[in-house]
């Protein structure tokens, strides 16, 4: 059975996305658009200090290939 999406804010998912060598590419209001060297993109939605919906979470994690678990694992990570 995998993990419960964990609750944060846009700004713990970039933190993880940065570690993930993702870099901010353009911002379009308050989106926010991510790419990697594979050229995978990963766009989130920023707002200061609101917690993301799950869905959204759980869109951001597919559109990055991560599993909640690696997630989770990079969120604890310092």
């Amino acid at each position: 059975m995998s993990q419960r999406l964990p609750r944060v804010t846009a700004a713990e998912v970039i933190r993880v996305l940065e570690k993930r060598g993702f870099t901010l590419v353009r911002q379009s209001g308050s989106h926010r658009i991510y790419k990697d060297v594979d050229g995978k993109r990963v766009t989130v939605a920023f707002h200061s200090g609101k917690v993301l919906h799950p869905k959204v979470v759980k869109s951001i994690l597919r559109d990055a290939n991560l599993t909640v678990e690696e997630f989770a694992q990079l969120l604890k990570s310092n």
